[in-house]
């Protein structure tokens, strides 16, 4: 049997209650989190890499690149069967989706953490490791892009999101389910990936991209604000179907004149953008200004695709195919 890496990037999987502080804070090495598989010849082909002990809030972009191109160099050893990324749950489905994005090899990459601390009744850690280690393992996996598993479910990095503050079963793929289940360590698949998109950019970042959540007579302002920070691109969660206050058109005309590419989608959690509305403001006034249509991304999967884009030197006219794929 080949082997399946393990990358520790920190999280709650490997935090417990600080007594002094009384908050929970990292606590645990790597090590002391697989101490519960020892002894058990299922797991002895394992690979282990601290790549950080980091809150998932403190994640970047510069991890997200550094995190793809060690993926992708383990990957690349034909006794890997594939890789499993531990990782706090707050910004994985972005660290996931950017993997995604980069990554070219077939083999199964899983991200995956843990919703409780080690201190916790239910630690649900080692149970999500286990799990995103078989998936790692099953042939099935291979193809699939980058998966996210934890509670025993498996989704695709293109379609899940955090959907709960604290429930075990916050992943979800809001719009059409889970890929597949672990039932009593079998991976069981029910689907493929609805819209199979594989983009294979190269792995290169910027920070002057921007993400806005659109409100009821919002202004303009916040676009002036990041054109002056010299931004490169905004994702703008929308209202709707696509669909944005007259009063933000003067700061999107000024911005997309000053190369700055704008991709609209929307902050209800399911269903896509579409050009349907010609007022001011609507999705065909904005398409009509050069707007880019995002489909049914979230916000934070958007501007990642975004930031990849712009950072592959893509135009407009690519980026809106990018986003139609």
């Amino acid at each position: 049997m080949n082997k399946v890496v393990l990358i520790f990037t920190g999280g709650t999987i490997g935090m417990k209650l600080d007594v002094i502080s009384q908050g929970v804070i990292p606590a645990l090495t790597p090590n002391e989190i697989l101490y519960a598989l020892s002894g058990l010849d299922e797991f002895d082909n394992l690979i282990v890499h601290e790549f950080s002990a980091k809150p998932s809030p403190y994640i970047t972009n510069a991890d997200m690149q550094q995190l793809a191109t060690l993926v992708e160099s383990y990957l690349a050893d034909d006794n890997v069967d594939g890789a499993v990324v531990i990782h706090g749950t707050d910004v994985l489905e972005e660290t996931a989706f950017y993997l995604h994005c980069v990554i070219a090899s077939e083999k199964p990459v899983i991200l995956t953490g843990s919703m409780k601390n080690a201190s916790e009744f239910g630690y649900d850690g080692v149970t999500n490791l286990v799990s995103s280690i078989k998936v790692a393992q099953a042939p099935e996996s291979i193809g699939k892009g980058t998966l996210i598993v934890m509670n025993d479910t498996i989704n695709s990095a293109l379609e899940v999101t955090k959907t709960h503050t604290m429930s075990l079963d916050t992943f979800k793929s809001i719009e059409f389910g889970p890929l597949g289940i672990i039932d009593q360590g079998e991976v069981i698949y029910y689907r493929d990936v609805t819209h199979f998109r594989q983009y294979r950019l190269l792995n290169k970042i910027n920070s002057d991209t921007y993400l806005l959540k659109a409100y009821a007579g919002m202004s303009g302002d916040l676009i002036d604000h990041f054109l002056a920070h010299h931004a490169k691109g905004i994702v703008i969660e929308s209202l709707g179907r696509g669909n944005l206050p007259p009063i933000m058109m003067p700061a999107i005309d000024k911005a997309i004149a000053n190369g700055v590419h704008i991709v609209i989608v929307s902050r209800c959690y399911s269903g896509r953008v579409l050009d349907t509305y010609a007022y001011e403001g609507g999705g065909r006034d904005l398409t009509n200004r050069r707007c880019i249509l995002g489909g049914n991304f979230n916000g934070q999967k958007a501007r990642i695709l975004l930031m990849l884009a712009i950072s592959n030197n893509l135009d407009h006219d690519a980026i809106t195919k990018l986003f139609k794929l």
